[in-house]
């Protein structure tokens, strides 16, 4: 069997650095907001580009600290519009809603499979006062228009850049585009923790003491709140361990880009669309998704030669059930992805021939 994603094997790579950089932390007798903490934050946003990392729990509480914190500086109110894609995982939009905002969804691009950014004149509003751009599959979402759009109408530009930790635009990178950047350290992700784990980055001064504040119970003093904020940090274990990651995430990467060009090599199958590739649109393959009409069919095809696949995201957040609010509201490149999206298997630890192996299958498919 391939596995769609072998974390086992992902943490056999640097097993040594990781023990020892856990038993570092068990045996210091202190687990948060230490010095491994301190060194991830500083490192992780000399990587982005930067002047603060704050760590965090996890990427949801990212973006909705993030708002909570423009909020709390009176940048942002009650009931505020924020353009947010429509193709996403869900964690976007509900870090929206649960900061106190209102989501405006806007649909995908068919050829990117993300926001489109011509269609953001239609979801402006006397109510708009920030756009997400969510940087999905690993593919840097930002471009000049983004942020003219943003600069022209006074709003805030805010990153999910929860799947594609080292993406470039020109010579900066995904996390450093905007105003504040939202980050996951999910175990799948890139740079992938050994559990839930999250940070934010931002060069605004203001924006990354109130964040820190509101991270830790709203302390800007031990004991003494002077906003109302919530526990969502990042421990020691997981900062010792991001910092051994850290070192090597640029390499993976371009290892990851070498998978996906051999899978743009091989694959020659009629019945598969692969992600398109832009010159100027990086692209750092957290997910390697195609579009294909046949996906059932295919995936069950691939399962039976032992190739494992993921549906990303087989319902799309306007059709969730917990979204109610919007399941009247019509998305049609979105819904359409939702229905063909599968992703295949890619990664720092997938070998050439299991690359190969997979094109082989893919190409012997038909309907």
């Amino acid at each position: 069997m391939i596995p769609f994603l072998d974390l086992k094997k992902i943490y056999e790579l640097h097993q040594q650095e990781f023990d020892d950089a856990i038993y570092r932390v068990a045996h210091s007798g202190w687990y948060l907001m230490d010095e491994e903490v301190d060194k991830f934050e500083n490192e992780y946003a000399d990587f982005i580009g930067t002047k603060h990392a704050i760590g965090v729990g996890n990427g949801l509480d990212a973006i909705t600290i993030i708002f909570k914190a423009f909020m709390e500086m009176g940048l942002l109110k009650p009931g505020d519009e924020v353009i947010v894609p429509a193709n996403t995982f869900i964690a976007s939009v509900i870090a929206v809603i649960r900061a106190g905002l209102k989501p405006v969804l806007a649909d995908a691009n068919p050829d990117t499979l993300l926001m489109d950014q011509n269609l953001l004149p239609n979801y402006l509003t006397d109510k708009t006062r920030a756009v997400m751009i969510v940087h999905l599959y690993g593919r840097c979402a930002y471009s000049d228009y983004i942020n003219d759009f943003c600069k022209f109408n006074g709003l805030l530009l805010i990153e999910d850049n929860a799947q594609a930790h080292g993406c470039r635009f020109d010579n900066k990178r995904t996390g450093a585009l905007g105003d504040a950047a939202a980050h996951s350290f999910y175990p799948g992700k890139n740079l992938g923790a050994l559990g839930d784990a999250g940070a934010i980055t931002t060069d605004n001064d203001q924006l990354a003491l109130t964040v820190k504040a509101i991270s830790n119970y709203g302390f800007r003093k031990k004991y003494f709140a002077d906003v109302l904020g919530v526990n969502s940090r990042l421990d020691e274990i997981q900062a010792a361990v991001l910092r051994v990651k850290l070192k090597y995430i640029d390499y993976e990467n371009n290892i990851r880009k070498k998978k996906a060009d051999l899978y743009y090599k091989r694959i020659n199958n009629c019945l598969v669309k692969l992600p398109l590739i832009f010159e100027n649109q990086d692209n750092v393959y957290h997910l390697f998704p195609i579009i294909t009409d046949y996906r059932e069919q295919l995936q069950k095809f691939l399962d039976k030669h032992g190739i494992q696949t993921v549906i990303h995201y087989p319902v799309p957040p306007h059709k969730q059930n917990a979204l109610n609010m919007f399941n009247q509201i019509s998305m049609p490149v979105t819904e359409f992805i939702a229905q063909k999206e599968l992703s295949l298997p890619i990664s720092q630890v997938i070998t050439d021939e299991q690359i190969n192996y997979v094109a082989e299958v893919v190409n012997n498919f038909n309907c």
